[in-house]
Order: C-alpha cells, then structure tokens, then sequence
C-alpha cells in the first residue's frame, strides 16, 4: 500500500517505520524542519506502565498532569467546559478498563522500543529505573493505598523503600531533604526521545521512506483512495518558529532527499493516510465528520549539564525521580539533567511559565545542589488530549483515514507500542492488537 502520515513527532516516526518494515511505501508530511520537533522535543523522557492511567496520570504514582490541576491554573470557559466534559466522560466510562489498556499499551511500546533498538542496533541516551520520593507520611499512605489496588497479574515491577534505601539507590540526593519513603520502578526507561527519534527517522529512510519537511498538510480527502493538499511553508526568515530553530532534519544526507519538490500546492493520493499530527489534527478531520475534543496540555523543562568532579562521582541523578509534592519529575539525560513538570490545561502566560520554571529549577536545587554548570536550556511543549484522556488509535469512521493521536503526555511512552498495533491493523491481521478504550468510534468522543 502507499500510505501517508501527517505528522513527525514520535508517533509519527514510529508509525512510518513500523509501516515500512510491513513493506508500504510511505510519505510522511511535517510542518517542520525536523522530527520530533514540538511535543517530542524536551519532556521528561520517562517511559513506565506504572504511570499510565487516562489522562497522563491520574493514579498517586504519577503527575496530575491530565486535568491540568493547579492552584494559578488560570480557568477560562473553554478550561471550564472541557474539564466537565472530561469529568462526565470519565465518570460514565469504565476508567479500570480504560487504566488496564494504557498500562498494557505502554508494556507493549516498552517491549517493542527494546526489539527496535537490537534490531536495528540503536545506541541512544538512556538509562533504567525510576524512583518516586515521597517526601511526608500523607504522601506514602496515599501510594501505599494505590498500590495495593494494583492488579496482582500486572508486569509491573514496584518496591516500596524507606529513606535510606533511596539514598543507596540514588546516592546524589540531598541527605538534608525530608524524605519518608519512596517507590522503586526498576523496569522503567528515561531517554532522549528526540535521539531516539532521529535513528527511528534514519531506518526509515533505509527502507525507503520519504520525508517532506517544511510541508504544511492544509486539507485531506477520504475516500477509497484518500487525499491530501501540501505546500511548501518554509519558516519566515528572521521569524523561525521555536520549533523549526531548534530542529532542521530537511537536509539529511541519510536515505531518500527530505526536501519539499515544489512550491506550488501539490495534491497526493494515498491507499491509506494516517493522522498523527497533533493539535494540528482537529481542523484537517473536522471537515471530514471527525470531531474530536482535542485540547492543549501545556508545560515546561529545563535541561543543563552536569557538574563532573572526580571527588563527587553521583552529583545528579543516575536515572529518573518524580518528586511527589511538586509532581515534578527529574531525569538524566547522558550526562544532562532534564527537569519537567507544570501541566495545565491550555496556554502559559509568562508570569504564570516564569513561576513554574523558578519550580523547576527549586525541585532540582533541593535535591541536587550544585549538580549543574553552564547555560540552562528552557522548553515548553503542547500535547494533545481528549476528554478521555485516553489515544485515538485506529481506523476512523471516515474511509481511508486512520488515526494515532490524542497520547497526551505519554507519547514518548507509548509511540511504538501504538504504531505497531496501527500497523497490524491497517495490514488486516486477524489477531491483531484492538484496545477497545482506544478505538476511534468509542461513545465517549461522539
């Protein structure tokens, strides 16, 4: 089949591989200078089946990130009737059906991202091992309650320690911080999503994906043989985007030519378009009777070098850490550290970023002190979400066009995992992978 996707982010990277080795031919469309340029650029990288509930984390094991709660949440009508709609969309479905499919999503993006990388021999920045501090009693109780709710069948691997055990394991933190206990994720992954991304990108173009960059998708056809209209759109020259100045993948030398052909509005014919484009992707499927509820989840983080002096070998941290109080999380990046956190629903203004960068920077200065040197690169990021709070991920009621979409904060955890199981079924395989939580035409997006 010939098969095109809008979008390059981590989803869609992983879905044009994953399409690729199922022997397609496959375009993929992004209104950037590179993969993985907007959402996938600089989060925390974390990568855990515990952490998954509908909307991002809502279980006491992880950020209250999907209903974007938070006391200088500043709350507009459109904040307001979202987050009732999502309220009666979760208080009407089956929310412990709905947490089982993303843990088993994430498990399963977990498993393949390991097959990718031998497969294909990736080296990329990544460690093992996530710890949430817990730094009062109410904060234990409340994990201790979670956990033992936990399925006993689930593969997650969990240990609750006290303080000193913490420090054993991650041996950098601030012996002066109150810590009561903590949980221990063994199994858990931290990485540098944009690396990895950039190696997804580069097999892909082995086997003969192509890739149009500073290509903007303005309109798609369903049909037997769907459409869709592109053109050109290069960044304004002295007004580049934050994104496309931070990311220009257009003039690899890896693989088939990633430049755009032509200037002019071109118009393509696909077997199959896949739609990963994010916020992007409300206007191009409203038009086709597609209406989903897509909303902005905003926040930040900031990335500095680590401090390296032979006499003080565990300044930083070794691998990942959510601080539970601030649901800030903390993650080493290579030999970065990478601090992100501040979930909200819509746009930051700059007071309000200001406030939560200052937040980052005191959660990393808590526990690290003096950890970092040199510059601080600052992020902000949008993700997408539905009422749900759960990925659209399947075939859409309009003929021709499938969707991989709406992951939220959980992109990076559950882009191959989602772009497997969307390649099976676009392949028709009869014992293909179908979380019902997950499908297009579920009652809670009509």
């Amino acid at each position: 089949m010939r098969i095109g996707i809008v979008g390059a982010g981590m989803v869609g990277v992983a879905t044009a591989l994953e399409l690729a080795l199922d022997g397609h031919e496959v375009r993929v469309f992004d209104r950037h200078g590179g993969v993985a340029s907007e959402s996938s650029f600089a989060h925390a990288g974390i990568v855990s089946a515990a952490l998954q509930a509908p909307g991002g984390g809502l279980t006491p094991l992880s950020p209250h990130q999907g209903l974007g709660h938070s006391a200088t949440q500043r709350w507009t009508p459109r904040h307001l009737g979202w987050l009732l709609n999502a309220r009666r969309v979760r208080r009407l479905g089956n929310l412990e059906q709905a947490a089982r499919d993303m843990q088993a999503l994430t498990h399963l993006s977990q498993e393949r991202m390991r097959s990718l990388r031998h497969q294909f021999q990736l080296d990329h920045e990544r460690t093992e091992g996530l710890l949430v501090l817990l730094r009062t009693p109410a904060e234990l109780k409340a994990v201790e309650h979670a956990l033992s709710g936990m399925d006993p069948a689930s593969p997650v691997q969990h240990r609750l320690m006290d303080a000193q055990t913490c420090l054993s394991i991650e041996p950098g933190l601030n012996p002066d911080i109150p810590l009561e206990a903590g949980i221990h994720l063994p199994q858990a992954e931290v990485g540098n999503a944009r690396e990895f991304a950039l190696l997804l990108k580069n097999e892909a173009q082995r086997l003969g994906v192509q890739f149009r960059f500073h290509t903007t998708v303005s309109h798609i056809e369903a049909g037997s043989r769907p459409s869709l209209l592109h053109s050109y759109s290069p960044p304004e020259q002295g007004h580049a985007t934050h994104a496309a100045s931070r990311a220009d993948d257009s003039r690899s030398a890896e693989g088939p030519s990633t430049t755009p052909y032509s200037h002019e509005p071109e118009r393509e014919s696909f077997d199959a378009i896949v739609v990963c484009a994010a916020q992007q992707s409300a206007p191009l499927l409203k038009p086709l009777g597609l209406s989903l509820d897509l909303y902005a989840l905003t926040g930040c983080s900031i990335t500095a070098n680590l401090r390296q002096l032979e006499a003080f070998p565990h300044l930083g941290p070794q691998a990942a850490l959510i601080d539970q109080k601030h649901q800030v999380s903390i993650s080493r990046i290579g030999q970065r550290v990478r601090v992100a956190g501040g979930m909200q629903l819509g746009p930051l203004g700059a007071a309000r970023e200001a406030r939560l960068l200052a937040a980052l920077h005191k959660v990393l200065h808590d526990w690290f002190p003096g950890a970092t040197q040199g510059g601080v690169q600052r992020w902000r990021g949008v993700r997408s979400i539905v009422p749900d709070g759960l990925p659209v991920l399947g075939r859409s009621a309009a003929p021709g066009i499938w969707l991989n979409l709406g992951h939220g904060s959980s992109g990076w955890a559950q882009a191959c995992g989602s772009a497997r199981m969307l390649a099976e079924q676009i392949a028709g395989v009869s014992d293909a992978q179908a979380l019902s939580s997950l499908k297009p035409d579920r009652a809670s997006l009509q």
